[in-house]
């Protein structure tokens, strides 16, 4: 007996010496070990969300077997990137991957230090040292005519974003290098930065962020115009991928028809003729694609539903940008009953929608696929033509507008950049009007990011002439006030527009046409000119003329760059009243080519041909030389 129990010892014990080496997960105590790692292959303990990292999983013997290991992040139920421990091998490594939501807890509180957990065939082995996590920057971009300071409420000690310990930057607040120029409101005549321009600058002022912090990668937060500059950032200087998301609020990327207004002027060039809607959607938009993976979220603010209260966009709207071109391109939207100029500033907007994006988890920052190219055109709003002019300190003026028949809806905006005119309203029937704030519509701005400063409409106007008398205030500047004024026109007679080419090169014609359709209504056209500004607002005079019923016109572009082309069509109906309708193009001027350079590349490639092609002659003819006198030898 005495002997059989010692031989089922020396069977239990071989067996229990043979598990602990080809089966390590049996090892009881294991002395297991997980290391992360970072982009230098060096072990860390400490990290900031977003940093590239890699797992390393090490065991105290070989395994006899392929074996896979998985990680998780403390106890969270997604798991992390594995590794397979080859046989005979006592660790593996996984592939670089981001670590994107680190920093969160799944309930929205920080997560100050985390501990990596593995496991083989279900079975935990080991955990990692604590490694301490910090948040993710987050780089706030401005829109049009603003300073970081739009940011205000989400910097600094009382910030949205300090109470969650997360670092907030917004470009040219002075905490790095680095400052936009989107139009000063002291200096409207004065020239912007191009979108590329100051995307140059965004991208300084990043890699300066992450140099500052320590950061990988950052979260991109944009507002209005910013959301433009942040995509171009992103598509054209953006190397290795640096931004987790792009949040953008309220931006045109369909751009908005506001700022026909100020381009009018010559205000905010080139920046006005940059958020066109015709620029952004057959330009910006067909060349701005690759996202490389960022993923786009786009808040739209809707407190706007009728379209007798929009002046200058479609409804739903925020007052400067519709949902219709806050949605344009593939993105994930959401709407808020938000205006366009609280937006940035919104404390439910940062807690309803901002903050909801930052504390996301890994699995929300899925790669986002390249912008795929639409065909399909936004019908452009129909406007009457744009009144500009000087109002002085002690007079009055009065603009004559007139509204064809079967217009259903008319809206009149007016910029002004004191913001200090006031304005009487005298309806065709001739009688003045007292603006009511909820039948008209009534809203006044202060604030000139949103490209208009008073806005009325009415539904159903009386078709003939409208007048309009703009009075200064005692807050209208000594030297008076510059202003432009429209309206926006729904039913009736519409103009389209086109040019053959958008991109031509400098000195290549571009035909530009136009044609009425007059809604089963006989027009009488007296002129279509068209009036092209360039980027620095140089303006030149085109007539269009008619032929084979639309009207035509050929124009070449001087120098490179953007032109805004506005044509105008002026005309009136058999019963005498008078028609006015304009739209806007886009085209954007490009280099020529160096002919001579060209001409040398093309005669160096055919040169190199020849000489290819002259050597494979040569060389077959040889070949040939000798297989015939092999021949011959070989006969002999």
């Amino acid at each position: 007996m005495r002997r059989g129990l010692f031989q089922l010892l020396v069977v239990g014990f071989t067996s229990f010496f043979f598990a602990l080496i080809f089966n390590p997960t049996m090892q009881p105590g294991t002395r297991a070990e997980i290391l992360l790692l970072d982009r230098n292959h060096s072990a860390v303990t400490r990290i900031v969300d977003g940093d590239t990292v890699q797992v390393k999983a090490s065991l105290p013997m070989k395994v006899s077997q392929d074996t896979q290991v998985n990680l998780y992040l403390d106890s969270l139920p997604e798991p992390l990137p594995g590794c397979v421990i080859p046989a005979n091998q006592l660790s593996c490594e996984t592939e670089p991957f981001i670590a994107l939501g680190w920093y969160w807890n799944p309930d929205g509180t920080p997560a100050l230090e985390r501990r990596l957990q593995a496991d083989i065939s279900g079975e935990v082995i080991a955990s990692s040292p604590s490694v301490q996590v910090a948040a993710r920057p987050v780089i706030m971009v401005h829109g049009f005519s603003s300073t970081w300071e739009a940011w205000a409420n989400y910097l600094g000690p009382d910030g949205y974003l300090a109470e969650f310990g997360v670092q907030g930057f917004a470009v040219g607040d002075g905490q790095v290098e680095g400052t936009m120029n989107t139009g000063r409101i002291d200096d409207p005549t004065g020239r912007t930065n191009t979108i590329a321009e100051n995307a140059a600058i965004v991208g300084d002022y990043i890699q300066r962020v992450k140099q500052l912090t320590g950061a990988q990668q950052v979260d991109l937060m944009a507002h209005s115009m910013g959301g433009l500059i942040s995509r171009y950032y992103i598509a054209r200087v953006m190397g290795k991928r640096d931004v987790a998301q792009l949040i953008m609020l309220g931006s045109p990327m369909a751009g908005t028809d506001c700022a026909n207004l100020p381009a009018s002027l010559g205000y905010y060039l080139p920046a006005t003729l940059e958020i066109q809607p015709r620029y952004v959607i057959d330009i910006f938009n067909q060349q701005i694609t690759h996202r490389k993976g960022v993923p786009f979220h786009a808040l739209a603010g809707v407190p706007i539903l009728e379209q007798v209260q929009s002046p200058c966009t479609r409804v739903p709207t925020d007052l400067a940008v519709s949902r219709e071109s806050v949605s344009a391109i593939d993105l994930d939207m959401v709407e808020m009953s938000i205006l366009h100029t609280e937006l940035n500033t919104s404390r439910q907007v940062f807690e309803g929608y901002v903050f909801p994006l930052l504390q996301a988890q890994s699995s929300a920052y899925l790669a986002s696929p390249d912008q795929q190219l639409s065909g399909t055109a936004t019908e452009a709003l129909q406007f009457t033509r744009v009144y500009t002019g000087h109002l002085d300190q002690g007079g009055n003026q009065e603009i004559v507008i007139p509204i064809d028949a079967n217009v259903t809806v008319a809206n009149f905006a007016l910029f002004d950049a004191s913001r200090s005119i006031t304005v009487t309203v005298q309806g065709a029937s001739g009688n003045v009007i007292t603006l009511d704030p909820l039948t008209n519509g009534v809203v006044v701005i202060d604030n000139p990011e949103t490209m208009v400063y008073l806005g009325y409409g009415f539904q159903n106007p009386r078709a003939g002439a409208w007048k309009v008398t703009l009075h200064p205030t005692d807050s209208t500047p000594p030297g008076g006030a510059d202003y432009a004024i429209t309206a926006s026109l729904a039913g009736g007679v519409s103009l389209q527009a086109a040019a053959n080419t958008l991109l031509p090169e400098i000195g290549e014609p571009v035909e530009i046409t136009a044609r009425l359709e007059a809604a089963g209504q006989s027009i009488r056209v007296d002129s279509v000119q068209a009036r092209v500004i360039d980027g620095d607002g140089a303006i030149q005079q085109l007539e269009l003329i008619e032929k084979s019923g639309s009207y035509q016109t050929i124009w070449e572009p001087s120098s490179p760059g953007i032109y805004a082309i506005a044509i105008q069509l002026t005309g009136s109906t058999l019963d005498g009243l008078a028609v006015e309708r304009s739209t806007y193009l886009s085209v954007q001027a490009q280099q020529a080519p160096n002919r001579s350079r060209v001409i040398l590349i093309s005669a160096a490639i055919i040169l190199v041909v020849l000489v290819l092609a002259g050597g494979i002659i040569v060389g077959l003819g040889l070949l040939g030389i000798r297989l015939i006198y092999r021949w011959r030898t070989h006969a002999l």
